[in-house]
């Protein structure tokens, strides 16, 4: 049976990083055309612009973070490369009987795999800010026959889970999106049990992408120790390790 929590209003508002990386795409593609047919000079204003569109982007990602807008759930849809949803299964490893939590699920492109593998016995708890990514995660539950997830609208800085309540959580292309990422980190790292296992994934086509050197800082100070990377320069799955008393 998949559980609801009482919810309440939410909505994700426009942000200023998902018009830069429309137009990223829109140049990029346009880039790859007038190479094909020749025209050397706007295949080159179009590199210049997508570089240009990528660099806003990050900037606004720093100073408006926030969740992924509904509207642009179909992103999630895309190849996903290191991120799709088989890697994601295999290296995070869930077993039948743990009880797991991820964090921003978005329509549940990981969430329905990773649930699936915890049956029998076990259970995914999902958590969103928004109510429109949670029903469509639902719904497409629902159609699947799974029914070991609860669902649950909240705030990823203010987890509204007991301490060492869950065996692992994961969070793909989340931290950057969060406004006090160190606050969630700490967060994860109350809710997991004595070395709880967390894995986190990261792009660089993500306009929320958090860079590597700051992923392991920011990990490490909330009481992270890294077991596990996989993928390549431009995308991966980094696994941690819970270790000694929460931080505070």
């Amino acid at each position: 049976m998949i559980t609801r929590a009482p919810s309440f209003p939410s909505a994700a508002s426009s942000r200023p990083q998902d018009a830069a990386s429309a137009v990223v795409v829109a140049a990029a593609l346009g880039a790859c055309a007038f190479t094909l047919a020749g025209h050397w000079r706007l295949a080159l204003a179009g590199a210049g612009l997508a570089a240009a569109g990528g660099a806003a982007a990050l900037r606004w990602s720093r100073t408006h973070p926030g969740p992924m807008p509904y509207a642009f759930r179909w992103v999630l849809r895309l190849p996903r490369g290191p991120h799709a949803p088989r890697h994601v299964v295999e290296f995070l490893a869930p077993r039948p009987g743990e009880r797991i939590l991820e964090i921003g699920p978005g329509i549940g492109v990981h969430a329905l795999p990773v649930a699936n593998a915890l049956a029998p016995g076990g259970r995914l708890q999902v958590l969103d800010a928004q109510q429109a990514m949670l029903d469509a995660l639902s719904a497409r539950a629902e159609q699947a026959g799974i029914e070991n997830i609860d669902l649950r609208l909240g705030d990823a800085c203010t987890l509204p889970f007991a301490d060492a309540s869950f065996d692992a959580a994961y969070l793909n292309g989340v931290l950057g999106e969060l406004p006090d990422a160190p606050r969630a980190l700490r967060e994860l790292r109350r809710v997991l049990t004595p070395e709880g296992r967390l894995m986190i994934g990261e792009t660089m086509l993500d306009p929320d992408y958090v860079p590597e050197r700051k992923l392991l800082q920011l990990t490490r100070d909330a009481g992270f120790v890294v077991e596990r990377k996989q993928g390549s320069w431009w995308a991966s799955l980094t696994r941690f390790r819970a270790m000694g008393t929460a931080i505070a």
